[in-house]
């Protein structure tokens, strides 16, 4: 069955930084194209970044291009999205999810982010 756990979230300030973790279980992570996506309660999701199966390659939405970096060990089947410089406008649930052709599917439960002083 597949597994998808976000966790690292929490209250940031202004200009802090957080890092997230995705644990994936249940498929063979290392095959698999894997994206970040965000969403508040007013707004529809919108997507943050994304990581090819071997990691090389990785696209960034612009609005966070420079400050977040995704990652992935496929070894440990964990990807993670490091958020440096946070914003108020970064606040957001974060999920992590399986990109199948450009389209999300197996989400996780999410973790929330804020970043407020």
């Amino acid at each position: 069955q597949v597994q998808l756990v976000e966790s690292g979230g929490g209250l940031v300030e202004p200009g802090g930084s957080l890092r997230l973790s995705c644990a994936a279980s249940g498929f063979i992570f290392r095959n698999y194209v894997m994206s970040w996506y965000r969403q508040t309660p007013e707004m529809e999701r919108e997507w943050v970044a994304t990581i090819g199966a071997a990691g090389r390659i990785i696209k960034y939405a612009d609005s966070v291009q420079g400050r977040f970096a995704i990652s992935r060990d496929n070894f440990k089947n964990i990807m993670y999205l490091q958020m440096n410089s946070l914003k108020s406008e970064d606040t957001a649930v974060y999920y992590c999810a399986i990109n199948q052709n450009g389209r999300p599917r197996n989400w996780g439960q999410g973790t929330q982010v804020t970043v407020s002083s």
